[in-house]
């Protein structure tokens, strides 16, 4: 298991069925630093164990009030770190091949209940209409007041077939809502793809697993057989993408990047995380023994125009790419301002089939920039009608709306205004926006996706000229 002894984590939260993803790294046998011990404080944790032993109304396992401390001083630092008993640290694993058990829904703990991040696309959360912002109050007869988000996980997950009922409050409904859904197992189809009129392709991210970025070159070099040629556009669609793999991220942006080409680097208080990831098989394949899958990719995908999708359910691992195509100026970014999580979490097992996630590092884009708390800029400001009316705040929960965040290490007076340039709104027309409500990323009536060909055609136009 000498893999998993360290590894970092560019995800977000924890999730019901888990949606986040690992880096893993094979630098694993680094000693803890010896510090000096705060005798005085462990001495009032001392007494406060042993009262609890002695006083407390019912027996407490020493196991119990250990792993509740361990807990506590990991959620006290930030929104990602956090205790990983077995079963949790077992499922993260898990979730890095797309498939696992739960609800698939993105969820982090706001002021003593769950707030969902995301749904993930085609799971159950997904199909029966949980939303980013949703308050989760209940599990089942389960108020979920004081527990752990560990806790509350634990109470999502389950057999897949069984059942769980949540309570939601969501923003502008008179009263809660109840919704029953049935968890499965649930497998992640990384990459979609798919040829639209006139030669535009379409590759959509919906999370990045280990097999992402080969996936991501076998979808391309279909296009352009489908195509009979080199595309006339492409949009690569990481919108509502939570994240996942860093070395995934890298891969996925150096199938555009020249060789070589800064993609990300990250800084932290260690040596070991500090990094400088490039668009070089070294740092996607990352010594996994496969052959480099992008080697006999369609020269043209180089050079193809391209525009990205993104909004607030886009982070880590999408915001590495966005930002990394943003700041090589290779393809435009459109849509709404991203997530804003811009720290990497490392895996660190305790020995005992447990561990612990410890933000260690923020990353930042090639050019300099930190996202944590901010995230990306889109070029061109697009709305989407789904999530443009009178909940679009609740809508666009981001990393700064989060307990104890991070702050941003490189600040700057830049409005998420100021840098793009051109906003177009959505449509006015309640029919319009009604229709763009239901339609699904990808189809015919994603507005959105709409604007981003207009826009590739208009590009070509003027290449033309």
């Amino acid at each position: 298991m000498r893999f998993l002894e360290k590894a970092g984590l560019v995800g977000l939260g924890l999730v019901a069925g888990v949606s986040v993803s690992l880096h893993f790294a094979a630098n694993a046998e680094k000693e803890t630093v010896a510090t000096p011990l705060p005798v005085e404080e462990l001495r009032a944790f001392s007494e406060v164990f042993g009262r609890i032993k002695s006083d407390y109304v019912e027996p407490v396992t020493d196991k119990k009030l250990i792993t509740e401390a361990i807990s506590g001083m990991l959620n006290g630092l930030d929104p990602h770190s956090t205790y990983l008993d077995a079963d949790a640290f077992k499922e993260l694993q898990e979730g890095t091949h797309g498939e696992f058990g739960g609800l698939g829904i993105e969820v982090g703990m706001e002021d003593g209940v769950i707030k969902v991040i995301s749904p993930i696309e085609d799971t159950p959360a997904y199909h029966a209409g949980i939303k980013s912002g949703d308050l989760i109050i209940k599990l089942d007869d389960t108020l979920v007041k004081g527990l752990s988000l560990n806790d509350a996980v634990k109470r999502m997950r389950g057999k897949p077939g069984s059942k769980i009922i949540l309570t939601i409050i969501r923003k502008d409904e008179p009263k809660p809502l109840i919704i029953t859904l049935v968890r499965a197992v649930i497998k992640v189809q990384s990459v979609k793809s798919k040829l639209l009129d006139s030669g535009y392709g379409f590759v959509r991210i919906t999370q990045f697993q280990e097999q992402t970025a080969e996936n991501l070159a076998t979808a391309l070099g279909n296009l352009i057989k489908q195509n009979n040629g080199p595309l006339n556009g492409l949009v690569l669609d990481l919108r509502n993408d939570p994240g996942g793999l860093l070395n995934g991220a890298v891969g996925v942006s150096a199938a555009f990047l020249a060789k070589d080409a800064l993609v990300v680097y990250t800084e932290g208080r260690t040596e070991d995380a500090k990094m400088r990831l490039t668009a070089n098989p070294e740092h996607y394949l990352r010594g996994n023994g496969k052959a480099d899958y992008f080697k006999n990719l369609d020269d043209s995908i180089k050079s193809v125009p391209m525009v990205v999708l993104v909004n607030a359910g886009s982070a880590s691992a999408s915001e590495i790419v966005a930002g990394a195509l943003q700041d090589h100026k290779r393809a435009v970014i459109m849509g709404t301002q991203t997530f804003g999580k811009g720290s990497v979490q490392t895996i660190l097992p305790l020995g005992n089939n447990t561990a612990i996630k410890l933000t260690t590092a923020r990353y930042y884009t090639p050019g300099g920039r930190s996202i944590q708390a901010k995230g990306i800029v889109p070029d061109i400001v697009v709305e989407d009608p789904a999530t443009s009316g009178h909940d679009a705040g609740l809508l666009r929960l981001r990393e700064a709306d989060l307990d104890k965040h991070l702050i941003n290490d490189k600040p700057s007076d830049e409005k998420p205004t100021d840098k793009a340039r051109n906003t177009l709104p959505a449509p006015g027309a309640k029919e319009d926006a009604a229709q763009a409500t239901a339609a699904e990323f990808g189809s015919k009536n994603d507005y959105q996706l709409n604007q981003a060909i207009n826009l590739l055609k208009g590009m070509r136009i003027l290449q033309g000229k």
